[in-house]
């Protein structure tokens, strides 16, 4: 079974960075278009950005896009979320699976809180 560890959350001003990682376990890894959601206090969880198995095509909501890219290392089992001119509404808790969400224990999450 696929097993999910977010990290690289943190506290930043608007229009700064963060990368988040999602390290996967699982011999299947490679096989799998993954995504990241998020969920922000009080709303659904929402999709954010996905990619490929191979990396040829990524897919981004509208509110994140030309600000994130989401990449992975198949030989690490990890995929990335490289956010820019982070925006208070970007304030939420970051998720990744597969997309769509096929692994039913998410992980932990990463908080990501940006300050105005």
């Amino acid at each position: 079974q696929v097993q999910l560890v977010e990290s690289g959350g943190g506290l930043v001003q608007a229009g700064g960075s963060l990368r988040l990682s999602c390290a996967a376990s699982g011999r299947t890894f490679a096989t799998y278009t993954m995504g990241w959601f998020r969920q922000a206090p009080g709303k659904e969880r929402e999709f954010v950005a996905a990619i490929t198995w191979n990396s040829v095509i990524t897919n981004y909501a509208d509110s994140v896009k030309g600000r994130f890219t989401v990449s992975r290392d198949n030989a690490k089992k990890t995929v990335y979320l490289q956010m820019t001119s982070l925006k208070p509404e970007d304030t939420a808790v970051y998720y990744c699976n597969t997309n769509p969400p096929r692994i039913s224990g998410w992980g932990k999450g990463t908080l990501v809180t940006v300050s105005s």
